[in-house]
């Protein structure tokens, strides 16, 4: 069959920025980057829900857009178990990047190999032909360690030079990659200028000023401060705070340029109100003539559109699905429009499936679950062809019987249409209506 067009229904797509930007996991540490097809991406870390800390963080995110307002998540791209060489018990992994150079997406992430975790970090690189699906690990950067190497950050500049930053525990190196993006030429350097540095470095040029951001010391509630050179590796000038504290007890953020405004992304943790269960925000980022950073303005209803909101291809097969078996509680029934719904799913235990989704060819697919909810924060837990992925986020919209609410999230889906999701409930009030399932066009 011939692929058409799918359209989401316009409840689902944004008009104007909200922020957090993505709600239907919980997702921290945002690397923005400008790619060559003209979209922005943030490479993320995900906070599993239920939190028991950093240890649990073990899979990274991909969300995309054309329009700052409506962003695509683009799936899973790496776990602790696709990491041949990493820690046994998976967990700890913490802020990651990308880099593109000579045709290849190189993504950088801090991952321990030993039992150990404190004790044997490394950073590991992962590398594709494709900015957002298809990254295979490729082991992790020799010679380096000494102390907490986490948070890598790569800067490519305009001459094609890479380079490489990361630390915590209050110590920042730096040094210039190879070609091979994954070992580094001549060692590392201390980036020793750095005023009460913590951690969360990001290395960005403007006007040919280089910039350097940094989360600081700030007790429970870090601060972004920032530096600048005229140098990728410094020496570095100490400028001052450009981020205040977000109500978070952790700050990172990431610096682009899209469509000729600059913009910072951060996470906090206004959804959740808890500092292991974050989300991404973005806000614009304004400097001053002689190039210095002004203080950020965090805002709640985030960005206007840079661009039309995307249109989404789908397979030409059936797209929408309703729930065909309920069970422990919750029942399947008929809403005041007569379409499906289901009901009860507060009830513990209660769950439902929808069975026979279309995966196409096999591969990434977009679901989008309809809801109504009047509470602040309702959870499904989510299962797909028996494998756990945690519970996603139905933020209290109303919706009533509209059923405006969606919950947007990217799986990988088998060929053909022996696929089945389950819903199970038990944590918040929450009716499901119709599920839209949207493989993508890979």
């Amino acid at each position: 069959m011939m692929n058409t067009t799918f359209a989401i229904p316009a409840q689902a797509l944004n008009t104007t920025g909200t922020n957090p930007i993505v709600s239907t996991i919980f997702t921290a540490d945002p690397s923005a980057h400008v790619w060559e097809d003209g979209k922005i991406y943030i490479y993320a870390s995900h906070d599993m829900d239920p939190a028991r800390g950093c240890d649990l963080m073990d899979r990274y995110h991909v969300y995309s857009s054309e329009d700052m307002v409506n962003w695509l998540d683009e799936g899973e791209i790496l776990r602790s178990e696709d990491v041949s060489w990493g820690r046994p018990e998976g967990g700890f992994m913490w802020a990651p990047d990308c880099a593109y150079k000579n045709g290849t997406y190189y993504f950088y992430y801090p991952h321990p190999s030993e039992s150990d975790w404190n004790n044997s970090w490394k950073i590991g690189v992962a590398t594709s032909r494709h900015p957002a699906k298809g990254f295979v690990d490729q082991g992790y950067i020799p010679g380096l360690g000494d102390f907490a190497m986490i948070d890598p950050c790569v800067f490519v500049d305009d001459d094609g030079r890479a380079y490489m930053y990361y630390g915590g525990g209050g110590r920042c190196m730096g040094g210039e990659l190879n070609e091979d993006m994954m070992s580094i030429q001549g060692g590392m350097q201390d980036m020793d200028t750095l005023q009460d540095f913590h951690e969360a470095t990001w290395v960005f040029k403007r006007n040919g000023i280089y910039y350097l951001t940094y989360a600081d010391n700030l007790h429970e509630n870090n601060q972004m401060r920032y530096a600048t050179s005229h140098h990728p590796l410094g020496p570095w000038t100490y400028r001052g705070v450009f981020l205040e504290p977000t109500g978070c007890s952790t700050s990172h953020g990431s610096v682009a340029e899209y469509k000729g405004n600059w913009y910072l992304f951060y996470h906090n943790q206004q959804i959740s109100g808890e500092g292991n269960l974050r989300s991404i925000c973005v806000d614009e980022l304004h400097f001053c003539e002689d190039g210095r950073i002004q203080t950020v303005t965090q805002t709640a209803q985030g960005l206007a559109p840079v661009g039309p909101a995307p249109a989404v291809k789908a397979h030409p097969v059936q797209a929408r699905y309703h729930a065909d078996e309920a069970g422990g509680g919750a029942e399947v029934s008929l809403d005041a429009a007569g379409g499906k719904v289901v009901r009860n799913l507060d009830i513990p235990g209660a769950f439902c499936s929808f069975t026979g989704i279309d995966g196409a060819e096999g591969g990434r697919t977009a679901l989008y679950l309809s809801y109504t909810t009047e509470q602040k924060l309702a959870k499904l837990h989510l299962t797909v062809n028996g494998e756990d992925l945690s519970l996603i986020n139905a933020v209290g919209l109303g919706g009533g019987a509209s059923y405006s609410g969606f919950a947007h999230f990217t799986v990988n889906l088998k060929p053909g249409n022996g696929n089945t999701i389950q819903l199970t409930g038990g944590h918040g009030e929450v009716t499901v209506g119709e599920l839209l399932a949207v493989p993508f066009q890979d």
